[in-house]
């Protein structure tokens, strides 16, 4: 079974706007030239930077550096199934939703990839506004997640900017501790305290206590109550 290649040509008009300036990059993943060739025809007509891979392994070996926003990947190839490229791209780290294409409508496998963090799973023969939706809730899934990896980046940085002394005041803070009971804990007065907390609010970016408690939850930081 196949794509309505037909129908998917005819739709493959070009938007009116994209909602950025650099197209999205989709990867497109299928041991099968003629579908790679429609897909990619619909995407560009909707703006997209298509990026086709008819081999698991050269997709997997040039994901990392092209970072495409999402990808669209047959389930059934000889080489690896697609349950085995997003199981390798899950051990890597990389971020990169899918959505799965399959000519069979198998009901277990669907589950596991969704599971597994699927987008969406489409049976062959899908039309184009089928895939056209289910790429625009992946694009969104993928820029969620790479904003929120910048984030959490961003957020380790700042953390890695403290000093020992500001790292314990921090985590001594975030932990719900008065000022007073931290200068006890540290033997330290409560005024080198507060110049310390200062510098902290300063290095987190942050402007109360409480949203210094979400930038320490958010990175797995717990309070030390000593």
């Amino acid at each position: 079974m196949q794509p309505r290649t037909g129908e998917i040509e005819r739709q493959s008009e070009a938007s009116a706007s994209r909602d950025s300036v650099v197209p999205p990059a989709i990867a497109l993943l299928d041991d099968d030239p003629a579908i790679l060739r429609s897909m990619g025809r619909l995407l560009r007509g909707e703006g997209f930077d298509v990026l086709p891979f008819t081999s698991p392994s050269l997709f997997l070996s040039q994901v990392a550096s092209l970072e495409p926003v999402c990808a669209v990947i047959d389930l059934s190839m000889p080489e690896l199934s697609g349950l085995d490229v997003q199981r390798v791209l899950a051990e890597r780290g990389l971020i990169c939703p899918m959505v799965f294409v399959t000519g069979h409508g198998d009901i277990p496998t669907s589950v596991q990839a969704m599971r597994d963090g699927a987008v969406d799973f489409l049976t062959k023969p899908f039309n184009a506004e089928e895939l056209l939706r289910a790429l625009e809730r992946a694009c969104a899934t993928g820029r969620d997640a790479r904003a929120l990896d910048a984030r959490l980046a961003q957020l380790r940085q700042r953390v890695g900017s403290l000093t020992e002394r500001e790292r314990q005041v921090f985590e001594q803070v975030v932990a719900g501790l008065l000022n007073k009971q931290i200068a006890a804990n540290l033997a330290i007065s409560e005024k080198t305290v507060k110049v310390h907390r200062g510098r902290v609010m300063r290095k987190m970016a942050v402007r109360s206590v409480a949203q210094l408690v979400r930038a320490a939850e958010q990175i797995g930081i717990q309070g030390t109550p000593t």
